[in-house]
């Protein structure tokens, strides 16, 4: 039986199936039941521009409207990565509903409504490209991490270019300063030029969906291409003064892997702002959460207390200063931004930190002693 006439059914989980490349499984059928039997076809969006979006079906790949998924909520917007609900046929086609998504990308937005952008949806490995070709930036790749873990997906850094740093012990080095900022994160090397690590990624890659990120002139275009095996992305030259680029990528486009799994390549991220990332944050400083559990006080600040456990840390040198100012930071922008939206949580905040400075202060002044007379 050809696939053109095969059931949908018969053809799941067979290479037959034209969205088994695209991460189709017998859960997602069992969640498209409903609307199957509504006559409606599955499939997967693969790239959304102008309020339109291109979705791999069984049929083809089809151009349908948007307008009709809730378009003033922005979480409910159609994005990359979606599984959908399409019509048949008719013009114009409408995307009438999406699955609930397994895992999604959210950054906020850097409107004052702090509303939240779904950059991808259903990704299992989020792919954090860092160049090479520049000094990185590790508070950056902290907040990269950060935002992985809260979407879902696995975390996977990938140090970009590594051709251009031919020492072995310097890039050992620079692989330990993201490890650091990683910890329990893969770091891998990488060079599109040579080939370097290329087998080791296309192995991780191989099941499941991966979404790069980065800056732009991070080489994530030009890594997709090497992952495809052709020139699907196009790629421009990054400026020497800073090793910056403009942005290649305009759209984000999921597409197959030749080996197994398919991949998103996303334009280059200027801004990346936490969004309700509260667990994103303490998985990406696991190293400092699971310190603050040995602190005397529960509700330890990790600033002025005694028997802080993070701050002894830093004194003996075996938790990084930068960690734990980076930790600070973020936790800091995250409650903000929720406190933008919740005026009761941001009394509540305000009084938190007021109450944990003036807690501080006394036990610092028990610690100092009673000042004495002359």
């Amino acid at each position: 039986m050809s696939s053109s006439s095969a059931s949908p059914s018969s053809l799941l989980g067979t290479s037959e199936d034209p969205l088994a490349p695209y991460g189709w499984d017998e859960d997602w059928e069992a969640a498209f039941a409903p609307y199957a039997e509504r006559g409606l076809l599955p499939g997967r969006v693969i790239r959304v521009d102008r309020g339109q979006c291109d979705v791999i079906t069984r049929a083809g790949t089809v151009r349908a409207d948007t307008e009709l998924v809730t378009p003033h909520d922005p979480m409910r917007i159609v994005c990359t990565g979606d599984w959908a609900a399409v019509d048949p046929g008719g013009d114009p086609r409408y995307v009438r509903t999406l699955l609930p998504r397994r895992t999604a990308l959210v950054r906020s937005t850097s409107s004052k409504r702090s509303d939240g952008q779904v950059l991808a949806a259903n990704v299992d490995h989020a792919v954090i490209a860092v160049s090479l070709a520049t000094e990185f930036d590790l508070g950056r790749l902290e907040r990269f991490v950060a935002l992985a873990w809260e979407s879902g997906a696995q975390p996977l850094v990938v140090l970009t270019k590594a051709d251009l740093v031919p020492e072995p012990a310097t890039l050992g080095h620079l692989v330990d300063d993201a490890e650091t900022a990683a910890p329990g994160v893969q770091v891998l090397p990488v060079s599109s030029a040579t080939g370097e690590g290329l087998d080791v990624l296309s192995a991780v890659l191989s099941s499941g969906t991966a979404v790069l990120l980065g800056q732009s002139g991070a080489g994530k275009s030009t890594l997709a291409n090497a992952l495809i095996g052709e020139s699907v992305q196009d790629v421009q030259e990054i400026r020497d003064s800073d090793g910056k680029g403009r942005h290649t990528t305009t759209t984000r486009d999921l597409l197959p892997l030749p080996w197994g799994g398919a991949l998103i390549d996303t334009p280059g991220l200027r801004g990346v702002g936490l969004w309700d990332a509260g667990s994103g944050v303490s998985q990406a400083f696991a190293e400092i959460e699971a310190l603050a559990e040995e602190c005397r006080f529960h509700d330890c600040a990790h600033r002025t207390e005694p028997g802080c456990a993070v701050l002894t840390a830093v004194e003996d040198g075996s938790l990084p200063d930068r960690r734990l100012e980076s930790y600070r930071k973020l936790l800091r922008e995250n409650e903000r931004l929720a406190a933008r939206t919740d005026a009761r949580l941001r009394a509540e905040i305000r009084r938190d930190w007021k109450q944990k400075q003036a807690t501080g202060r006394h036990l610092a002044e028990l610690k100092r002693g009673p000042l004495r007379k002359p």
